[in-house]
């Protein structure tokens, strides 16, 4: 059996992760690049967490310029099996105001700056993005927010645009008009990626405004989104200590077989594989790769 580790992304306001013991700082060299920082590694109860800012610490890195590859890669081989992302976003709703966590499935990619596939000419792989969210691992934050008292909503979609500005009203409203749940800039091509590499995700988007689309607030500042990511950071402190304390041992496998992702993926035949990407892809595809 594969042991559980948990790995963490933080991101707007979520640059650390209070109550991680025993804890080591290694910078993991990755041929995909310099990830956003070095992983923090250590231990909540009896699982080993890993922790990665997502933007660096000092947030040095926009929305775009984030090393997805390289991160998910030293994630990987850190070994990783089950992925948390936090993130901040907004709300197209108004029964998910300010301050509430959303436990989001799906998602809609409006990026278009970003690298969104380890594969690629030399290796070509599809893998299945249906359901992009692990359900297991969902349900166990669900219970850890229980657990906890943090009122979370399950399930939505995640509308991921490029950014870095913020939405026009135009958009906004047709957003919402078109039923997407909540919008943020980071959780593509993270989730496309996980997949590929064969890591369980999830994502815990905190709702920091109402976008812009709400007459009765006004538009996005960043000064807003700050102040409600800080004030939601000790809530998503103590929702991911307890999923950490009631973490299975043992990965659990996935029931969408996020964990399997690349088992008949690959479409590039072997003879026809390109070396030099083949080597890049060591720890993301190696366990099927190594007995191609």
């Amino acid at each position: 059996m594969t042991e559980a580790v948990l790995g963490v992304i933080g991101g707007s306001g979520v640059y650390d992760l209070p109550g991680l013991e025993d804890v080591r700082e290694e910078r993991i060299a990755s041929p995909w690049g310099e990830p956003s920082d070095a992983l923090r590694l250590g231990r909540i109860g009896r699982t080993r967490v890993v922790f990665l800012p997502r933007h660096g610490r000092g947030h040095r890195l926009s929305p775009s310029d984030i090393p997805y590859r390289a991160n998910i890669d030293v994630l990987k081989r850190a070994g990783v099996t089950d992925l948390v992302s936090v993130s901040a976003c907004g709300s197209f709703r108004e029964d998910l105001p300010p301050g509430r966590f959303v436990l989001v499935d799906q998602f809609v990619d409006r990026t278009f700056r970003r690298e969104t596939s380890f594969f690629g000419a030399g290796c070509v792989a599809h893998v299945s993005m249906a359901h992009p969210v692990g359900p297991r691992l969902q349900q166990r934050l669900a219970e850890a927010a229980a657990a906890e008292g943090i009122e979370v909503s399950v399930g939505g979609t995640y509308l991921c645009m490029e950014g870095p500005q913020f939405s026009s009203l135009a958009e906004s409203l047709g957003y919402r008009a078109a039923g997407y749940d909540v919008i943020g800039m980071t959780n593509m091509p993270e989730a496309k990626l996980a997949r590929e590499a064969e890591i369980t995700y999830a994502s815990v988007a905190m709702v920091t405004d109402y976008d812009c689309w709400h007459p009765g607030h006004e538009a996005v500042e960043v000064s807003d989104v700050i102040a409600v990511a800080r004030a939601n950071a000790g809530n998503a402190a103590r929702l991911l200590a307890r999923l950490a304390r009631d973490f299975p041992a043992e990965h659990e496998p996935c029931p969408v077989r996020s964990d399997r992702a690349l088992e008949h993926a690959i479409m590039t035949a072997p003879g026809a594989r390109d070396p030099a990407l083949l080597a890049r892809l060591d720890a993301v595809a190696g366990r099927v790769l190594g007995r191609a």
